[in-house]
Parts: C-alpha cells; sequence; structure tokens
C-alpha cells in the first residue's frame, strides 16, 4: 500500500480493493502475485452492497473461494450474505488491461469435492492451512458460475423476466419512499418528538430505496459482460447503460451521506429532503424504459 492510501482514512479493505482496482486486479504487500477477485454481495441484513476481496482459483469456466477470514473462528459476511441471496458480483483482472464485474450463481461446495479442492488450494497456498487450523472450524469453499448467454434458452429468459420485476419493485419503492416523505410533511407538524421519528422512519425508507437501486445497478454491470459477449451489437447501448449507472451512483452516494448527516427537524428539512430525492431519481424512469426496450428483445423476452 502508498502513503498515501494509508493516510486516506480508508478501511484495510478499502485499500486492497482501491488498488485492485486502479491495477487490473494486482495488489501488492502480503498478496504480491496472488490470484485475487473483488465481490460484492447483498447484505442479509440491511440489503446494502457488501464488498470484498478474495483469493481464488481457477477451475474450469468457474472460480473457486475460500471463506477463510484470515483464520478466524466464524465465516465471513459475505459467506454469510450468499448464502441467502447466491447472486455474487465478481469483479477480475482481464487481457484488456482493466477490471470487469462478471454476474456469478454462487454454489457452496460439500464432502468430498469441496475436501479435494481445499487440500489443493492448501497446497497452493501453505497459509490456508495455518488459516484452517488458527480458525478452527472447517472453512467453506464456494464455486462462483459465471452467467453465460451463449444459448438462448428458459432460463436466459427468466434473466429478463426478473429484470423487469426489478424495475417493477424500485419503482413501487420509490412510490413508497415519496409517499413517506409527504406523510412526514403532513404529519409532523410542530411536535418536535413526532417530527424526529418521522424523520428516522424517512431515513429508513431512504437508505432501503438506496440500497436496493445500488445493488440491481451492481448486478447488471456483472449481467452486462455476458451481454457484450453474446450481443456485440448491444456495446454501445450497453456502454450508455454503465455511463448511466455512474453518474446515479455518484448521485446516491451524495444522497446517502445527506441521510447519515440527519437533522430533519421541521417540514422545510423535509421539503429540502423531497427535492435532493427527486434530483438523483431524475431520469431514472426513461433509464429503465430504455433498458427494457433494448435487452429483452435480445432475451426473446
Amino acid at each position: 500500500m502508498s502513503e498515501e492510501q494509508a493516510a486516506s482514512g480508508l478501511s484495510w479493505n478499502e485499500r486492497v480493493i482501491q488498488e485492485f482496482r486502479a491495477n487490473n486486479g494486482r495488489v501488492g504487500g502480503m498478496f504480491e502475485g496472488a490470484p485475487m477477485v473483488v465481490l460484492t454481495t447483498m447484505g442479509r441484513k440491511t440489503g446494502k452492497p457488501h464488498v470484498n476481496p478474495a483469493i481464488y482459483y481457477k477451475d474450469g469456466d468457474r472460480y473457486l473461494v475460500f471463506a477463510s477470514n484470515a483464520g478466524r473462528g466464524k465465516n465471513p459476511d459475505w459467506y454469510h450474505n450468499l448464502l441467502d441471496s447466491p447472486q455474487v458480483t465478481m469483479e477480475i483482472g482481464t487481457d484488456e488491461g482493466a477490471v470487469r464485474p462478471y454476474a456469478t450463481r454462487a454454489q457452496v461446495l460439500e464432502g468430498e469435492e469441496r475436501d479435494r479442492y481445499w487440500e489443493l488450494q492448501c497446497s497452493l497456498d501453505p497459509a490456508f492451512r495455518e488459516y484452517e487450523e488458527k480458525a478452527g472450524r472447517a472453512i467453506p469453499v464456494v464455486a462462483l458460475h459465471p452467467l453465460d448467454l451463449g444459448v438462448i434458452t428458459e432460463r436466459s429468459r427468466m434473466i429478463g423476466t426478473q429484470l423487469l420485476k426489478h424495475h417493477a419493485d424500485l419503482r413501487a419503492e420509490l412510490a413508497r419512499v415519496r409517499a413517506a416523505v409527504d406523510e412526514t410533511l403532513t404529519a409532523g407538524g410542530a411536535d418536535p418528538r413526532s417530527m424526529a421519528d418521522l424523520s428516522e422512519q424517512l431515513r429508513k425508507h431512504c437508505l432501503t430505496y438506496c440500497y436496493g437501486l445500488q445493488m440491481h445497478h451492481i448486478r447488471e454491470d456483472g449481467s452486462f459482460s455476458a451481454f457484450e459477449k453474446r450481443f456485440p451489437h448491444l456495446v454501445p447501448a450497453i456502454t450508455r447503460l454503465r455511463e448511466e449507472h455512474k453518474v446515479v451512483e455518484a448521485a446516491l452516494a451524495e444522497f446517502e451521506e445527506l441521510l447519515d448527516k440527519g437533522g430533519f427537524q421541521n417540514p422545510d428539512d423535509v421539503a429540502r429532503l423531497r427535492v435532493e430525492l427527486d434530483r438523483v431519481v431524475g431520469g431514472l424512469e426513461d433509464h429503465f424504459r430504455y433498458e427494457e426496450e433494448t435487452l429483452l428483445p435480445a432475451l426473446e423476452v
């Protein structure tokens, strides 16, 4: 890690991830030369994206990762997250010189298969044996299967159906958030305690929506890699969608910072929050519509 990174205020994980993304999947220090990926899972309690680096072993078309948690006595949070929701976005370095995200489906290996690949990993990197001894538990081995759209099947069509459902859920959740804002403006009145309670509920509503939208876009960015491979003619459209995701992500980050500051003590504060929310989601409906019109026909949906 550079001195600038160490002084940045970022956590150790965040510094590793930053270096990973900046150097096409390569990280120095204790991870020098190690095969690494970055995993994004959905928090099982909050729905918030959780991002973690991991060592991997390539096995044919799938990638194996190991829930060692650096030898701690419990499994890492990302492992519990994928048990609850096995859709995992995997970032990895590429021959093109930049890290790319891929949509994957997680499968926990069991029995003889798990033991065989665990022993193989320990033979390749003895540190994993030390992790196991220190942890005092059987360390899970997880296979990540990248999304493949090589042949349009019923499973491929299900991806299109899920896209429509996710968009419908996000539209409905946005309507609920706006209704909560209006309720707060109407019911807050002059009672400071009532206003404080409503404001905290409003904050939770907004965070739920932010996390859901973030998670949706992260997973889509991973799926886009499969679309680009299968449908080269869609690359310009997907490039546009990726750029729109970046714009929304930056706006969401600012909005979450505003929510974390709190301080919605009166209706005027909530009204300003409503204005900021509308700014964040402005153009979102056009984004959803363009995505549906562009991608769904390719999946025969």
